[in-house]
């Protein structure tokens, strides 16, 4: 697949620069009003989008446009995506103080004071926005293949030297992302997002429970995600009785999966938590041998979703 980020200084016109570079390559543009409208349709209007969550929200977004387009991603941090979407130009168009004041002064009708003030706030802004989204307040020239500058160069020029860039590299040619790298890529980011309880509305289950540990409420957000039914801990099973036949022992698994008729046990990383969980799953399979039950590290949930075909719940 083919993608170019274009970011830039406040005042740079670099928006200006992305739509005609996708115009002339004939490639889909992606702005920031765009992924606000893509996150509204997936998640609704009112799901608030935790800066943390920024850059896995516009990665699952690009994941899902790039199956289908190249793209021209003008949003801020866009050339943070070259970790997941290998070979794409990274562009960034600059231009001194005194030129970016006098496009404002352009573009608002302002005077010159008044321009070199809304410049002003919104480097503040810009700076605070990329420090809380993604840890840095500025982005340092190394992160970019083309530096551009707006003083000598007209967005038109500039526009053309991205296709120009784009031609000669052979990025055009390049099929679209296949479907077996965005679904692996969608897990990927749909699992950071549960995280922050991201989630798809009209969620498959309606939870009113608290969670014993964190890692459950993650991995009920995964379902949620991919909209699989579940119901947490909803049988104890008796695993080990007295002289008298009295229960002494019993064991709830974690969550079912009632469309897979599927026990599942979260374990943590500490051995001893693991052993005991391992012993208590032995006894119910000798006890129960009917029950389909399975335990997973966190750092299995993929194979959980991959092993039962879940996945594919994602392209239907």
């Amino acid at each position: 697949m083919a993608l170019i980020a274009v970011s830039g200084h406040p005042g740079c016109r670099f928006e200006e620069v992305a739509r005609l570079a996708a115009q002339r390559l004939g490639f889909e543009l992606l702005t920031q009003s765009r992924i606000a409208a893509l996150t509204s349709e997936e998640f609704g209007s009112e799901a608030p989008v935790p800066d943390k969550a920024y850059s896995s929200l516009v990665t699952s977004v690009l994941a899902r446009l790039a199956t289908e387009h190249h793209l021209v991603c003008c949003a801020a941090g866009g050339e943070l995506q070259a970790r997941h979407f290998s070979g794409m130009l990274r562009v960034h168009v600059v231009a001194p103080e005194n030129a970016r004041i006098g496009a404002l002064m352009l573009d608002n009708r302002l005077e010159r004071p008044a321009a070199r003030q809304l410049l002003l706030e919104l480097e503040a802004a810009d700076r605070a926005d990329r420090k809380a989204k993604f840890g840095k307040a500025r982005a340092t020239a190394d992160l970019f293949d083309m530096v551009l500058s707006a003083e000598f160069l007209s967005s038109d020029q500039m526009a053309e030297l991205i296709e120009t860039a784009v031609r000669s590299t052979g990025l055009a040619e390049r099929g679209l992302l296949s479907a077996a790298a965005e679904a692996q890529l969608q897990f990927q980011m749909r699992l950071k997002l549960a995280r922050y309880g991201i989630v798809p509305p009209a969620k498959v289950t309606l939870r009113q429970k608290m969670f014993a540990h964190q890692s459950e409420e993650m991995f009920a957000n995964l379902l949620d995600f991919y909209r699989i039914a579940w119901e947490y801990e909803p049988r104890s099973f008796p695993i080990q009785y007295g002289p008298d036949g009295a229960v002494l022992e019993s064991f709830t698994p974690d969550f079912y999966l009632s469309e897979l008729d599927l026990y599942v046990e979260l374990t943590t990383m500490k051995q001893s938590l693991v052993t005991r969980k391992n012993r208590k799953v032995r006894l119910l399979r000798e006890l129960y041998p009917h029950i389909n039950i399975q335990v997973f590290y966190q750092k299995d949930f993929e194979n959980l979703i991959f092993k039962y075909g879940l996945a594919e719940r994602v392209q239907a």
